[in-house]
């Protein structure tokens, strides 16, 4: 797996767990935010053929 992979694999963990928390403690706008930038981290990943499967929310 290359660096580029790697690193967009770990910025989608990470924001599906800032999104969780964010849902969790009932911050709207913050899961809005984080919703926001998981969909361009799924579209980005997908234009360069990232296979995401078992880190999708």
């Amino acid at each position: 797996m290359d660096a580029f992979t790697a690193g967009l694999l770990q910025r989608i963990r990470t924001t599906q767990s800032d999104l969780t928390k964010a849902r969790e403690t009932g911050d709207d706008f913050l899961a809005d935010v984080e919703q926001s930038e998981l969909d361009d981290l799924r579209r980005l990943a997908a234009e360069h053929g990232v296979e995401i499967g078992a880190t999708a929310v």
